[in-house]
């Protein structure tokens, strides 16, 4: 049994970009497998992205403040965590916060970095970075981007452990996020 895993390890010996978007970049990289042969893979590249996790305690229990949009990619709505892409130099924790008040009029008093995953490290270069925020004060209004339609909803925490996986918990790195909070909570 190995124990380095070097046997493992491909060598890039180029990469160029072949598309280009506001959003992505999807580069060829020419990679040398582990036993000398050449192959070509595709990556896409992306900023990375924040998900905050806004929960406030009620006379009902934990509620997160959630937010409902909709997703092109399946042409559907989704109940998710606050979240989006990294503006320029930004710190994970500084897009965390920008988001949690331009998506929900919430700003929050403490946040708790809970991890960080790559989205799919198959194909992507880009990481999630997932927070959890307390002490929420709300603020006036929201600031969303000029493409955002967002309604926001407090949502029991008991709803969202037993509906993720199934409409409208259909975004697979809100359920990631999720896992991240239940393993902090049981800490």
């Amino acid at each position: 049994m190995f124990n380095d895993n070097e046997q493992l390890i491909w060598q890039e010996k180029e990469r160029k970009e072949v598309f280009n978007s506001p959003i992505f970049s999807i580069e060829e990289r020419l990679c040398l497998s582990p036993n000398d042969t050449l192959k070509v893979f595709t990556v896409l590249n992306a900023p990375d992205w924040a998900i905050i996790i806004p929960v406030i305690d009620t006379d009902r229990g934990k509620e997160f403040v959630m937010v409902r949009q909709w997703r092109h990619g399946v042409q559907d709505l989704s109940l998710e965590f606050p979240g989006g892409v990294f503006d320029l130099g930004e710190t994970a924790e500084k897009a965390a916060l920008r988001e949690l008040e331009e998506e929900t009029a919430y700003t929050a008093g403490k946040i708790i970095k809970l991890g960080a995953f790559n989205p799919n490290p198959a194909i992507m270069s880009n990481k999630v970075h997932i927070f959890l925020a307390y002490d929420l004060k709300r603020l006036e209004s929201q600031h969303l981007d000029e493409d955002e339609y967002v309604d926001v909803e407090m949502i029991p925490e008991k709803d969202v452990l037993k509906g993720m996986g199934k409409a409208p918990y259909i975004h697979a790195l809100m359920g990631s996020a999720l896992l991240l909070y239940e393993a902090y909570k049981n800490n």
